[in-house]
């Protein structure tokens, strides 16, 4: 790995890792198959002695992590049934829908994976070494989420004309209010019909007692890396901050919601946390 292509970053690599702990540590029904991802991330034999992935620690997490990825991946295919076709990926990091959805992709749906170029990077060199396809359907994007992202976003092929669906799914945390407002401006400025799904953090008084602490040093561990969470929401303030940017219906998915719809049958007590939720926005 050069000093040019850093490799990807360490939450991208922990998703992939929960998601692949899901199915080595959890009992079936599993709620998203993926060990691509594992496969992208190549962290060595002993992954699963990482702190990180302790099965008991980190099972409201991991039960999130992969809720929210069914929740979405269910969302693309619903809108791509409906004619929707374009999937936008912000910050996609190891995201592997394009590997392992190809039957989604039937009706002609178009991926554009949004991330910093030199992660991007590396994982396209990933892929290649894999033997894993890059589909024409999928076309990479790489920004400066700083910068005028949303002009390489168009470059890239973007449609405002044609509905889309715009997927953040671990991202808001990271990003100003200023930031999410201006992002769910572009997003509503899209063709009518189109739609946001993205993920938002809950103030650490609103998680369960039992994953403060948890969340607490994930916060601590963000900031030495220098990458602070700098947002966190109340479903009733992001709502809000939706419509202010011109959707026109907002829901929110919360934690309930997603155990009812993934888990509602599972005896191990496997649940997501209220500490993530979701919010749907259509334009």
């Amino acid at each position: 790995m050069s000093a040019e292509e850093p490799g990807p970053e360490h939450t991208a690599v922990r998703v992939a890792l929960w998601r692949a702990l899901h199915l080595r540590a959890d009992a079936p029904p599993h709620v998203v198959e993926d060990e691509v991802g594992l496969r992208i991330a190549d962290p060595g034999e002993g992954w699963r002695e990482r702190p990180d992935m302790d099965v008991d620690a980190t099972r409201r997490t991991r039960a999130s992590i992969v809720a929210r990825a069914r929740f979405v991946e269910d969302l693309v295919e619903e809108l791509a049934q409906d004619g929707v076709g374009q999937y936008i990926v912000l910050g996609a990091g190891l995201d592997t829908f394009a590997q392992r959805r190809a039957d989604v992709a039937v009706g002609g749906l178009r991926v554009f994976e949004v991330d910093r170029a030199g992660p991007q990077a590396w994982k396209r060199r990933r892929l290649a070494e894999l033997g894993l396809d890059v589909p024409d359907r999928l076309r990479f994007v790489p920004v400066d989420f700083e910068g005028d992202w949303w002009g390489r976003l168009l470059a890239a092929g973007l449609d405002p004309a044609r509905p889309a669906l715009v997927a953040s799914a671990g991202v808001t945390m990271y990003l100003s209010q200023e930031a999410v407002e201006t992002t769910f401006r572009l997003v509503a400025s899209l063709a009518a019909g189109s739609t946001l799904v993205t993920t938002f953090l809950r103030p650490v008084e609103d998680v369960e007692p039992e994953q403060r602490a948890q969340l607490r040093v994930a916060m601590e561990g963000a900031r030495a890396a220098g990458t602070p969470f700098l947002s966190f929401y109340r479903p009733g303030r992001i709502l809000a901050l939706a419509r202010e940017a011109g959707f026109q219906e907002v829901r929110h998915v919360s934690a309930a919601d997603l155990e009812k719809r993934y888990f509602a049958d599972r005896t191990d007590g496997l649940r997501p946390s209220r500490g993530e939720e979701l919010l749907v926005a259509t334009v």
